[in-house]
């Protein structure tokens, strides 16, 4: 029955626009474990414990790859439990791998927290919001995911200067215990206290629509569209698969360029000062350009935006290949700013786009596995071929197939119909 009052009884300001804050919030508190962030240590594990660079990319590569493995439970969690509870669980236990990385002493215990910070920070702090988003938004989601987005790009600009002050100043160990207080003392209140999982929960619906909407017309064109699969419903479409394949590509190139980018531009004669404004520059340039790609992406096809996405990172890598001075990188930062901003739209919109959110912590929990697995295979060749080389020319020549491989790939991928 409808309820005259219904109008009157919502909030001003739609509740779900404050789940987009804490959804950025959850980004930002990602930074402990991700490469923009770990990026800033490395060169201080491999000074301190005379460790070859390859060993620690190994270890890293496989921690993340092994912390891959197990997002599919996580995205199961939150189809069974919510993601309040999940992040909850998730916020605390990141808070705890930085106290356990701040007494790192041998290659295990290295292991043992990249695998952590990996799990918890890079995958499941990501993958809680990216799913919570697509349960209060439908028709307006490219832009909710836009003003999400940018709690990883201030995450991504602040945290590599922010670590290495706290490293010069008090030393690799207490950096990290600060950024575990950090979690604890801001995140995991917020979490506790204002996360909701769905709009069904407060009385409302995706998108701030009326139930009289509902109760009108149950064809209105006012209703947001969702159709929902099931995990074992996407896996059976040819755009699911190559949709991994597409979010593995940029997952790989990523994290093996921000990985090794100290080293890489110290071949240029550049510091690890220049390095990190290289990380802030590429996360300023991509913050308007999220803004902008959420808005376009409500209008425009989604896996052509991909194929785009796919062609900048062929530039932004040739523009690195090319580079030896510091104008050059601050030109390969700016590229890789601007593609890196319609990157992380365009890869939150497509799996609830293409296949709902009914079951969408289970899809993206696949997804996100296959992210941090692309994320795993990222530094290890680099680190070989450094080792091998003495410099990084060979390995992004050959990095230049995977965008080629990712267009087409894109452009194969259109979205699914249902059959009913």
């Amino acid at each position: 029955m409808t309820n005259k009052n219904d109008n009157h009884a919502k909030p001003s300001i739609f509740y779900g626009w404050y789940i987009v804050l804490i959804g950025a919030m959850s980004l930002f508190f990602s930074g402990p474990g991700q490469t923009y962030s770990n990026a800033v240590f490395i060169d201080y594990y491999i000074l301190d414990f005379n460790w070859e660079r390859s060993l620690v990319s190994g270890i890293y590569s496989a921690a993340t790859l092994a912390a891959g493995f197990l997002l599919y439970l996580v995205g199961s969690s939150i189809d069974r439990f919510g993601q309040r509870k999940v992040s909850l669980t998730v916020s605390i236990l990141l808070a705890i791998a930085c106290f356990w990385n701040s007494i790192v002493m041998n290659p295990f215990m290295l292991f043992v927290g990249f695998f952590l910070i990996r799990l918890l920070g890079q995958g499941s702090m990501t993958l809680v919001p990216n799913t919570l988003i697509p349960q209060w938004f439908i028709e307006k989601r490219g832009r909710a995911f836009s003003l999400m987005m940018i709690g990883g790009f201030i995450s991504s600009t602040l945290f590599p200067p922010f670590n290495a002050w706290l490293i010069s100043n008090f030393g690799w160990e207490n950096a990290w215990r600060v950024l575990g207080l950090i979690i604890l003392v801001f995140f995991v209140p917020i979490v506790y206290f204002f996360m909701k999982n769905k709009p069904e929960d407060m009385g409302l619906l995706p998108d701030n629509k009326k139930h009289q909407d509902l109760e009108d017309d149950e064809h209105s064109s006012k209703l947001p569209k969702d159709i929902s699969w099931t995990l074992k419903e996407a896996m059976g479409t040819r755009q699911f698969w190559l949709l991994l394949l597409c979010v593995g590509i940029p997952s790989m190139i990523n994290t093996g360029l921000t990985f090794h980018l100290v080293s890489i531009l110290s071949g240029s004669g550049l510091s690890i000062g220049a390095a990190a404004f290289i990380l802030s520059l590429m996360a300023m340039v991509g913050f308007p350009v999220t803004l902008l790609a959420g808005f376009l992406l409500e209008k425009v096809k989604v896996h052509y935006m991909f194929a785009f996405v796919f062609l900048g990172q062929f530039v932004f890598i040739m523009t690195l290949y090319f580079t030896d001075s510091f104008m050059w990188a601050i030109a390969f930062g700016l590229i890789w700013g601007f593609v890196g901003g319609l990157e992380r739209i365009v890869i939150s919109m497509v799996f609830p786009d293409y296949f709902g959110r009914r079951h969408i912590g289970s899809i993206k929990g696949v997804a996100t596995t296959i992210t941090v697995a692309g994320s795993a295979f990222g530094p290890l060749p680099f680190g070989i071929a450094y080792d091998l080389f003495g410099g990084y020319q060979e390995i992004l020549l050959f990095m230049m197939l995977f965008p080629a491989l990712g267009i087409t790939a894109s452009l194969l991928s259109p979205k699914p119909i249902k059959q009913q």
